[in-house]
């Protein structure tokens, strides 16, 4: 049975992410995808195109969708890149457009939630709300890779990230190394 996931895509640089993440799930998964209108713009100067991808998208203004509902079953979800203003929405229970809704359901109905943030220096109210975002049952995650590969070039870093978000989602896949130790 092919397994169902949400990505939200929201406005924070790294979109690059999201596209990849996109191109795996799209080919084993059922993928609604749901794009603020801040990382449409980002998108844009990124020059990240998140069209065309086999999925049901869903307008983030929509909160009569089909994934705003507990009732709805899907396998969880991942906000790839999440903002910081989206982080803070989804540690406090904020749910005015759809990507943050469809993260509240998740938290309520005990599903998979994650969040990729992508943004440095943290400052405490960050800190704050990512505590307060693992602390309601999600997952957080930094967008920050793993050298040990020795990538060769940026797709190398994206995959390597992306690996551990399908890890976490629960979805095989054959991107990046993993570690398997050293010799001392």
């Amino acid at each position: 049975m092919k397994k169902e996931f949400v990505v939200g895509v929201t406005g924070a640089s790294g979109i690059v992410y999201a596209r990849r993440l996109l191109e795996v799930l799209c080919d084993h998964s059922t993928v609604h995808i749901v794009i603020s209108d801040t990382a449409r713009q980002i998108a844009g100067i990124e020059h990240v195109d998140l069209e065309g991808f086999d999925a049901i998208y869903a307008e983030n203004s929509n909160l009569a969708a089909d994934i705003a509902s507990g009732s709805f079953c899907y396998d969880g979800m991942a906000i790839v890149p999440c903002s910081m203003k989206t982080l803070a929405a989804v540690s406090n229970g904020f749910a005015d457009n759809l990507i943050t809704r469809a993260a509240d359901v998740c938290l309520k109905e005990n599903r998979p939630l994650l969040v990729l943030l992508r943004e440095m220096p943290l400052s405490r109210i960050h800190l704050k709300n990512m505590l307060a975002a693992d602390e309601a049952g999600a997952t957080v995650m930094v967008a920050s890779p793993p050298f040990y590969q020795h990538p060769e070039t940026i797709g190398d870093l994206v995959d390597m990230v992306v690996a551990r978000v399908l890890d976490h989602m629960g979805v095989k896949h054959d991107l990046g190394t993993r570690w398997s130790g050293y010799d001392a």
